[in-house]
């Protein structure tokens, strides 16, 4: 079995230990018999040991730890192996084996998918910061094209303060002496008045963002 870490990392787990002898030791009648068969399993759990050591599946895959992890299908196999010959441990991790049984297998589980987990957290916290970072470029934008937008409006209301001093000045003043000269209507020439109010700037301020959240 191959177990899928992140960063496209995997751990290649063995279950093929040979249990005949134990099973054989199990159903036993006779003392002296059910040791001898415990010695038998311990010695083919050791011989499995070093045949696993010699296919190197680290060297199989290029994202494997050096070790493989070797399974037994319950606790009570490898403590009768072990109580036959207490060496078994630190066999099995010189030929780079790790042992593990139901128990310690579902923690190894826990502990991957807990990795995964952190893995997707990882990758949505760079999404959000991908995200945040898009989102702050077009802000910019935007508010470069209304700071553009605002001196086109201020360079329209100067534009228009200027003809319509021009129109007052010299065009509306001459035409409102047609009044005094009763050379008019009853009708009045209205006062065109400038337009004294300026496009406002935007500032950093203007954005208010949740409390305890910032754009940086």
């Amino acid at each position: 079995m191959i177990i899928n870490l992140p960063n496209n990392k995997c751990v290649v787990i063995d279950s093929k230990v040979p249990l005949e002898a134990y099973l054989e030791a199990i159903q036993a009648t006779d003392e002296t018999h059910k040791v001898v068969k415990l010695k038998d399993h311990a010695r083919q759990v050791r011989t499995h040991f070093e045949q696993l050591g010699k296919r190197e599946y680290w060297q199989q895959f290029n994202s494997t730890p050096e070790f493989v992890v070797l399974f037994l299908p319950g606790e009570s196999m490898f403590s009768a192996a072990l109580e036959q010959d207490s060496t078994l441990i630190e066999f099995g991790i010189g030929k780079n084996i790790i042992i593990a049984t139901p128990t310690t297998l579902i923690a190894l589980l826990k502990a991957v998918a807990y990795g995964w987990k952190q893995e997707r957290l990882a990758e949505n916290t760079q999404a959000i910061c991908n995200l945040g970072r898009e989102l702050y470029d077009r802000l910019c934008s935007m508010a470069g094209h209304f700071e553009d937008l605002r001196k086109g409006l201020d360079k329209a209301v100067e534009s228009y303060n200027k003809a319509v001093g021009s129109l007052e000045s010299r065009v509306l003043s001459t035409g409102r002496k047609f009044k005094e000269l009763d050379a008019s209507t009853d009708k009045e020439i209205a006062v065109v008045d400038k337009i004294d109010k300026a496009g406002r700037q935007i500032q950093a301020s203007d954005i208010v963002l949740p409390e305890g959240n910032a754009l940086k």
